[in-house]
């Protein structure tokens, strides 16, 4: 098996991976993250997905590299990350009652042959009706800024929702370890 490489700095997404118990390393790829002018969503999350795995290409030249982005879309707008309690108060306000959905753009790339592999992922969350008083001490009690859709589902972000659905729930955490067993055995990666 080649090496594995994580082209990500989230701890989330190193978390999930460990699921796997595959020896793997991480570095972070430097790469543009804006939108383009138009660019759906789902279009968007694969790009960079790819433009993520294939940055590192040169310096780990006989790897498996794994690059993976996510959106949260609430109608037609793309929610980011929040960065600011401000700016999260503003997106849980928003999605009270609604159905937020997840893309998560997953790229397998394959140093050695060039061969990469791309998918996108989704999954809802429908979220409870909620209160400024409920998400104001959500948001102090956790402080997910950094996360896209301002929760975090593997924490107390669970409280927030109705229901869920998706074919593989850790794509909302931002690694789909379901589809990423199927490329991992594409190319060869024998699971468990």
């Amino acid at each position: 098996m080649l090496p594995l490489l994580l082209a990500s700095s989230s701890p989330y997404r190193r978390q999930l991976l460990d699921r796997l118990r595959l020896p793997f390393v991480c570095a972070s790829p430097d790469i543009d993250e804006s939108r383009q002018p138009a660019e759906p969503a789902r279009t968007l999350v694969m790009r960079l997905a790819r433009e993520k795995a294939m940055a590192l290409a040169h310096d780990y030249p006989e790897h498996l590299i794994i690059g993976s982005d996510q959106v949260a879309v609430l109608g037609e707008q793309v929610l980011g990350k929040p960065h600011s309690f401000e700016r999260a108060m503003e997106q849980l306000t928003a999605s009270s009652g609604k159905s937020v959905s997840f893309l998560t753009g997953l790229a397998l790339y394959n140093s050695s042959t060039g061969h990469c592999q791309v998918d996108c992922i989704p999954f809802t969350v429908h979220m409870r009706a909620l209160d400024q008083a409920s998400i104001s001490r959500y948001l102090h009690a956790e402080q997910p800024y950094d996360c896209a859709g301002s929760f975090k589902a593997e924490g107390l972000g669970v409280t927030l929702f109705r229901s869920t659905e998706g074919p593989d729930a850790t794509s909302l955490i931002g690694l789909p370890l379901i589809r990423l067993v199927d490329m991992l055995t594409a190319e060869g990666v024998q699971l468990p």
